[in-house]
């Protein structure tokens, strides 16, 4: 039997503990009074950012050794901080906000603990995907946290496409300078669906937008996009030909349901027949001839 049980509060001889402890992700009242005693009582802390922590740090008043752990240095870092728990020191992992190891790093530490039976032990607290869940108004009972889209347009239109297939509010991190093309991309992967579009959780200028993926973009391309997002997309209503890899949604639809189709999406005739016909690989005047005809 090869499973691993870990007791979390029972004593190792000689062995210390990694403890994953979360920061706040914009106001500092979000700190718990967990969170600091269990900094201040570490042998040391391991940051993402260490001038960013020992900002938070300071303002704790919480004088305990930093050092550094994040994606270019955690080959080497990642065994140095294992040997030193392993030696009975313990460590507290910290991201620049929020909890460590979503979308970050602290992930491959956690599983070098684990592989050495080191125990892992979470100190929980704010959250951006889960805050900006309860805000949105969309459905919270089945939901997945995909954190960064790819880049690459082809590489997001593949992904957009398999998460297609998912009935689940669906949760995403996103930057300012790529939030309107990734609407875009959803829009014209998913056609439209309900979406909360969150930003800058817990600060001054905490803002959360519902509506559409087509409403939320028209309204984003008019204003300044500052701050990091949180997208949160309904999709537990995704119809059952947007899951099916076999073929495109539209292939059994007449060219008039496929334009109908699109314009009850977007509310514009002329639009939808645009996207049929980019669909389809044709020019918009052979959709107007054929809907003319019929």
């Amino acid at each position: 039997m090869s499973a691993q049980i870990q007791k979390s509060y029972e004593s190792r001889d000689g062995q210390g503990t990694l403890y994953l402890v979360a920061t706040p992700i914009g106001n500092l009242e979000d700190m718990t009074f967990r969170s600091v005693r269990i900094l201040r009582e570490v042998d040391c802390i391991a940051a993402e950012d260490t001038r960013q922590t020992r900002k938070l740090l300071t303002h704790f008043d919480i004088p305990t050794r930093l050092v550094s752990y994040h994606e270019h240095n955690k080959q080497a870092s990642g065994p140095e901080l294992i040997r030193l728990i392993g030696e009975g020191r313990s460590i507290a992992l910290v991201s620049d906000a929020g909890m460590p190891a979503i979308s970050d790093p602290g992930y491959d530490l956690v599983r070098l603990a684990v592989e050495a039976g080191i125990a892992v032990v979470p100190v929980p607290g704010a959250n951006a995907a889960l805050s900006a869940l309860i805000v949105s108004g969309l459905p919270t009972e089945r939901f997945l946290f995909a954190g960064f889209l790819p880049r690459d347009k082809k590489k997001l239109k593949d992904e957009l496409e398999r998460l297609g297939r998912v009935q689940a509010t669906l949760l995403f991190y996103e930057s300012p300078h790529r939030i309107v093309k990734t609407l875009q991309a959803m829009r014209d992967v998913w056609n439209d669906a309900p979406i909360a579009v969150v930003r800058e959780l817990t600060k001054r200028y905490e803002e959360i937008v519902r509506g559409t993926i087509a409403e939320c973009l028209e309204l984003l391309q008019t204003k300044e996009t500052i701050g990091e997002y949180c997208l949160v997309v309904d999709r537990n209503e995704a119809e059952a030909w947007s899951g099916e890899a076999d073929g495109p949604w539209w292939e059994g639809l007449t060219i008039e349901e496929h334009v109908d189709r699109y314009e009850r999406d977007t509310g514009d005739r002329k639009e939808a027949m645009k996207r049929a016909a980019a669909d389809r690989g044709v020019s918009k005047r052979d959709i107007y001839g054929a809907l003319v005809r019929k």
